[in-house]
């Protein structure tokens, strides 16, 4: 198993709506593994989805049987900024009519700033080297990737530890137990940081510890 630390740092400023508080739309300091994963290329989606609706369960959980696995990206050094947005109708005629959904027409959005950096890590069954530049959140934001570190690791390890990485709770192995977090509360997965667990893990060579055996995993009912 191949284990790549990568450095993200954005050129453009992020939006990604994590939180609305009246007009106000707020982007989380963490970037989720599901989003990162697609902007990395990883994997893909419909071009057209006329219901709008993400398509996780069916799209990401292939990357399993190539071992390939990205966990979501901390944040090192951030810097917000706020800025005002309003859709303008261009129509000659309005039609006054009840909206049949809840479509914001102007706002308050906070973006995570140029400059912001982050950090994340990559799991591979072969070498795996990062795009050199990416895209992600609403407005297809620019942002530059390197490859910091990468280290083939072979043995698992069982007992307690505490993860350097952040983690999606439904990605972790079966055998893998939390028992304290921190918890970073964002759609449509929350996430957690600074984790203590029992169960299998990698020990790198800095002596950080991973766990091990992580997968795109979704319940049943998704």
């Amino acid at each position: 198993m191949y284990i790549t630390r990568c450095l993200l740092r954005l050129h453009e400023n992020l939006f990604y709506a994590t939180r609305e508080i009246g007009r106000l739309y707020e982007t989380g300091r963490y970037l989720h593994n599901y989003g990162l994963t697609y902007a990395l290329g990883l994997a893909t989606s419909a071009y057209f989805n006329r219901d709008a609706i993400p398509r996780y369960p069916e799209e990401l959980p292939v990357l399993n049987d190539r071992q390939l696995y990205v966990t979501p990206a901390r944040p090192l050094k951030v810097v917000f900024e706020i800025n005002t947005f309003k859709y303008a109708d261009n129509r000659y005629r309005v039609k006054m009519e009840l909206g049949s959904r809840n479509t914001p027409s102007f706002g308050r959005a906070k973006e995570l700033a140029v400059g912001s950096e982050f950090e994340f890590t990559v799991f591979s069954a072969e070498k795996w080297q990062p795009p050199r530049w990416i895209r992600l959140g609403k407005w297809m934001s620019k942002a530059a990737v390197e490859d910091v570190r990468t280290e083939e690791i072979s043995e698992v390890r069982i007992g307690e530890f505490v993860a350097a990485v952040p983690i999606n709770p439904l990605d972790l192995s079966p055998d893998c137990r939390l028992l304290a977090y921190d918890l970073i509360s964002m759609p449509p997965v929350s996430l957690l940081d600074n984790a203590q667990l029992n169960g299998p893990h990698y020990r790198l060579t800095q002596g950080e510890c991973v766990p091990a055996h992580l997968a795109y995993r979704f319940p049943e009912s998704s």
